[in-house]
């Protein structure tokens, strides 16, 4: 199976659960099936900013990203933390290799045009999913950090949600999974939703049921449906061990989006 993996969040936070993600990537390697490994790392970069007296803003769940923030934005999602993911991995019992969207042009975007402007916030235009299949035959795990090059020259910050839909689309993937900071999406009673119809997502909007992070999340899970992934779960990052359960009768926790 060819599998997406998306951690961001607080989870990249927590040293534990970062290990058990990387475990997890591990055994589903060693069984034989492809992983790709998409990351944000807002809370990182919010910290870095905070230390270095700068705001942070955000519009519908997207950060407003100046020049300034985005050259932090590169350094620590393409640096630290994909460094630090990638040494997990490798601590894991194999070889990883870290990269963002600039390296071998792996990914192209433009900036996003909404409502408002959110300066140097891209979307992902062109995914080069053949370089994903070179590192797979030599054995390597590619871990992508999600920043990418735009056809003007420059780095976009681009919502690691829409890096890894658009990665998952581009291979075809059998199965996309978003870890989060949440149990999952939560209908309007706080229940959490074990499964979701793609179709309801336009309303659910509409009512405020499903508001700020959950937004580009969802969009990413639709868009992904849409384009011909098998299948799109949202997870909590507690249960990072669950992404195990996609090749042998289906994760139990969660959301999974569908496509009635």
């Amino acid at each position: 199976m060819k599998l997406v993996l998306k951690i961001g969040g607080a989870a990249l936070d927590d040293a534990a659960v970062v290990r058990r993600f990387a475990h997890a990537v591990v055994d589903l390697v060693l069984g034989g099936h492809r992983v790709l490994v998409v990351h944000g790392g807002g809370s990182a970069l919010s910290a870095t900013l905070r230390e270095m007296g700068r705001e942070t803003r955000f519009v519908d769940g997207l950060r407003v990203t100046d020049a300034a923030t985005r050259d932090v934005a590169v350094m620590v999602l393409a640096g630290l933390v994909n460094k630090k993911l990638v040494a997990a991995i490798g601590a894991a019992g194999a070889p990883a290799l870290g990269l963002c969207g600039g390296d071998l042009r792996v990914l192209q975007a433009k900036r996003k045009r909404t409502r408002a402007d959110l300066g140097l916030v891209g979307d992902v235009t062109a995914v080069d999913a053949s370089w994903f299949d070179r590192l797979w035959s030599h054995g390597a795990i590619p871990v992508l950090a999600s920043v990418a090059l735009g056809t003007d020259g420059e780095y976009y910050n681009v919502n690691a949600d829409e890096v890894a839909s658009a990665c998952a689309a581009a291979l075809q993937a059998d199965a996309l999974v978003f870890l989060t900071d949440v149990p999952g999406v939560r209908d309007a009673d706080g229940s959490v939703l074990r499964s979701l119809d793609m179709t309801h997502i336009p309303s659910m909007v509409e009512r405020a049921i499903v508001t700020g992070g959950m937004l580009p999340k969802l969009e990413a899970c639709n868009r992904a449906l849409r384009r011909g992934v098998g299948r799109v779960h949202i997870l909590p990052a507690a249960r990072t061990d669950d992404v195990r359960l996609l090749t042998n009768g289906g994760i139990q926790h969660g959301t999974e989006v569908v496509a009635r």
